[in-house]
């Protein structure tokens, strides 16, 4: 493979990584629990937080702690959901292309 070839590939590669990368922050996961909620992207991003006023009450009933545990749950686990769909689908494009577009071979 002469270097113009070698140029041409790291630009399929990096074309293609971009596109990768944008369809990692499409992907979303949800989780809630005790009246949390938490949206989590797939590039491991916080997308969204949403607590209802039972889930105050926790904290308004002396139980700051507990509110903190809770979020502490759903947070990590709106991320694990995320990372694991990520994978999923990434492993899904991968096969969809043949392996990183092809470029790794078949």
């Amino acid at each position: 493979m002469g270097m113009f070839d070698q140029v041409r590939e790291a630009m399929k590669m990096r074309s293609e990584a971009k596109k990768i990368e944008a369809e990692i922050k499409k992907i979303t996961a949800e989780y809630s629990n005790g009246g949390i909620t938490v949206v989590a992207k797939g590039d491991m991003t916080i997308d969204k937080i949403a607590i209802t006023p039972e889930a105050y009450e926790e904290v308004k009933a002396g139980k700051p702690a507990r509110f903190e545990t809770m979020l502490f749950n759903v947070v990590n686990g709106a991320l694990k959901k995320a990372r694991e769909t990520t994978q999923q689908e990434m492993a899904k494009l991968m096969q969809a292309n043949g392996g990183f577009g092809g470029l790794f071979g078949k």
